[in-house]
């Protein structure tokens, strides 16, 4: 009886340290976790849209588009200028994904809006990404 207690103290022991081994290690584990994203308000992304509509109709004040959806191709090449950075990635994007002059017009369209949002004068690297990659899921759902 003395060895099944024994045993059984045991075990006991070695599934307390597990216990504690594994809240040690989750404890480690949750620190080492991103943070969650951040949560804007209604209010607040409300604010971003209004101040982006207003850069597009001060862009558009003597066109008659109203906003970077409507623009024509030679008003994308004028308000939609990309650093190279920006143009590289565009270029790679097109000969890989094999975009047509529609969806590069339209992308510059949606990494205008992007940069509108973010109250960015110039159209950065990041907008780019972000629109190609919009892009492309339009393309895995279609196909």
């Amino acid at each position: 009886m003395a060895v099944g207690l024994a045993a059984d103290m045991k075990t006991a022991n070695f599934v307390t340290e597990s216990i504690c081994t594994l809240r040690s290690h989750w404890w480690t584990f949750a620190n080492c976790l991103p943070a969650p994203p951040r949560v804007e308000s209604s209010a607040v992304i409300r604010a971003q849209v209004v101040a982006a509509r207003k850069i597009q109709q001060e862009c558009c004040r003597k066109s008659a588009h109203t906003t970077n959806s409507t623009m024509t191709s030679r008003q994308v090449r004028q308000h939609c200028q990309l650093d190279a950075e920006s143009t590289g990635y565009l270029e790679h994007t097109m000969e890989e994904m094999g975009f047509s002059a529609r969806a590069h017009d339209r992308i510059h369209k949606v990494a205008r809006t992007l940069a509108d949002l973010a109250g960015s004068i110039n159209i950065r690297a990041t907008d780019i990404l972000e629109a190609i990659q919009y892009r492309s899921l339009d393309r895995k759902l279609l196909f």
